[in-house]
């Protein structure tokens, strides 16, 4: 295991030349991609802590989630959306499983530890083909390493290749993603507590699509975990 560590932080130090990708300060050595005073200040919701909250009450009346919660406010303009834009068009998928590790500690000892199964929310192939791979993968992969709980990417496809969602209104983003999912292996699903993961939800338009059919599919109860909120 401490080898597993080692090789992994040795991995980190080549990916992250020694500065922060947050703020650009100088790290520490062998400190990751986040300087202490930016580790510190992630601006967690710890929206698990509280009901009704924020990102639940986006899926009131659209869809039925059992929890719904985010790890940190996404607001524009700050470094820690600058942080989450290199892990989803830089290719620092690293990010998002460091991420996501952080992400899963915070949420033991809640209901999401109850959970069957992880679903990241799918890239079509194209895009994913394009990008080199799947965001919300890794996140989940994080969050799932810490929660003891399995990652199931194949289970839910994209058969749409929508538009990117950037600069649409909530009315426009709901008709861009219907339909634009399918789930595989329906058996595997029935009856399971399944937890959806996605980088940034905004109106919730994906992740609603997501939800309602794997719902109708599977009768499976949903979650939902995103590492960011959008925030004004």
């Amino acid at each position: 295991m401490l080898f597993f560590k080692r090789l992994w932080r040795d991995l980190l130090n080549l990916i992250y030349p020694g500065i922060c990708l947050a703020c650009g300060d100088n790290l520490p050595a062998q400190h990751g991609f986040l300087c202490p005073s930016c580790l510190l200040h992630i601006p967690r919701t710890n929206f698990h802590l509280e009901q009704d909250n924020f990102v639940e009450q986006l899926f009131w009346g659209r869809t039925q989630v059992e929890q719904a919660t985010a790890f940190m406010y996404f607001t524009k303009g700050s470094k820690y959306q600058a942080l989450i834009h290199q892990l989803k068009y830089k290719g620092l998928k690293e990010i998002g499983y460091s991420l996501g590790k952080m992400f899963g500690e915070d949420l033991m000892g809640s209901s999401f530890i109850q959970a069957d199964m992880i679903i990241p929310v799918p890239l079509h192939p194209k895009k994913k083909r394009k990008r080199g791979f799947n965001q919300s993968e890794w996140i989940a992969k994080g969050i799932g390493e810490r929660l003891d709980i399995p990652v199931k990417s194949r289970l839910l496809k994209r058969n749409k290749n929508t538009a990117t969602q950037t600069k649409k209104s909530r009315f426009e983003r709901w008709q861009n993603v219907e339909e634009a999912f399918v789930v595989n292996n329906k058996n595997l699903l029935t009856d399971k507590r399944v937890i959806l993961v996605d980088d940034v939800v905004t109106t919730g338009a994906t992740l609603e699509a997501c939800a309602n059919i794997i719902q109708r599919e599977t009768g499976a109860k949903v979650y939902i975990a995103t590492l960011g909120v959008a925030w004004n």
